[in-house]
C-alpha cells in the first residue's frame, strides 16, 4: 500500500471532519513557518541588535543617524521610525500612538488565526466523535441483525480518531501560539518605548532649534 493509499486510508477512519481538521493543520503550519521567519528578523540576535542601536541613536537625539538606521530596518521598528522622522514636522504623543497602532498589526498577523485553530479543533474532534457514536448506536438500534463486530467498532474507531486528531492539531498550533504571543508582548512593550524616544527627541530638537533663534 502506498503513502497515499495510507493517508487516504487513516482519513476515512476519522470521517468527514479529518477534512477541515487537515484544512486547518495546514493553515497552522504555513502560519507557524511565516512567523517563526518574522521572529527570527525581529527578535533574533541582530534584529535585537538593530533595534539597541536605533533606540540608542534616539535616545542621544542624533536624528541623521537614527533616520540612516531606519532606512536599512526592515522591523516594525525601523517603520515607525521612518513615518515618525525626528527632524522636521514636530511630533507629539497623540502622532507617535497612531503611528505605533498602524505599525502593531505586523506583530500581531497570525496570532488570531492560532487562536482560531486552538479553539475550533478540539470541538471539531468532538463533533466526529458524536457522529461516530451515533453510527454505532443506529447499527445496535436497527432491526438489521448485526453479524460482523467491525460494523459497529467501526463508528468508534471513527470517534477515537477524530478526537484525537483533532487535540494532536490544536497541540501543534497551541504551543506556537505561546511563543509568539510572548514575543508580541515583549516587542510592544519595546515599540512604545522607541515611539516615546522619538517624541523625547524631537522635542529635544524643538528645544536647540529654539534656543539657538
Amino acid at each position: 500500500m502506498s503513502a497515499l493509499d495510507t493517508f487516504l486510508s487513516f482519513m476515512d477512519r476519522g470521517g468527514l471532519v479529518m477534512w477541515p481538521l487537515l484544512g486547518l493543520s495546514l493553515l497552522s503550519i504555513s502560519t507557524v513557518i511565516e512567523r517563526a521567519v518574522f521572529w527570527w528578523r525581529v527578535d533574533g540576535r541582530r534584529g535585537r541588535a538593530r533595534y539597541r542601536e536605533l533606540a540608542d541613536t534616539l535616545r542621544r537625539g542624533d536624528a541623521m543617524r537614527a533616520a540612516i538606521l531606519a532606512e536599512h530596518d526592515p522591523t516594525p521598528y525601523g517603520t515607525l521610525v521612518r513615518r515618525l522622522p525626528v527632524e522636521g514636522v514636530p511630533i507629539d504623543e497623540a502622532a507617535a500612538t497612531v503611528a505605533a497602532e498602524e505599525v502593531r498589526p505586523a506583530f500581531e498577523r497570525g496570532l488570531l488565526l492560532l487562536s482560531t485553530v486552538v479553539t475550533a479543533s478540539p470541538m471539531l474532534g468532538i463533533l466526529g466523535t458524536v457522529i461516530g457514536i451515533i453510527q454505532s448506536f443506529e447499527l445496535l438500534g436497527g432491526d438489521a441483525t448485526i453479524t460482523d463486530p467491525s460494523q459497529v467498532s467501526g463508528g468508534i474507531a471513527e470517534a477515537l480518531v477524530s478526537t484525537a486528531a483533532g487535540l494532536v492539531v490544536a497541540l501543534t498550533a497551541l504551543f506556537p501560539y505561546m511563543v509568539f504571543r510572548g514575543r508580541q508582548d515583549r516587542s510592544l512593550g519595546r515599540l512604545e518605548a522607541l515611539a516615546g524616544s522619538i517624541v523625547a527627541a524631537s522635542r529635544a530638537g524643538r528645544a536647540n532649534r529654539g534656543g539657538e533663534g
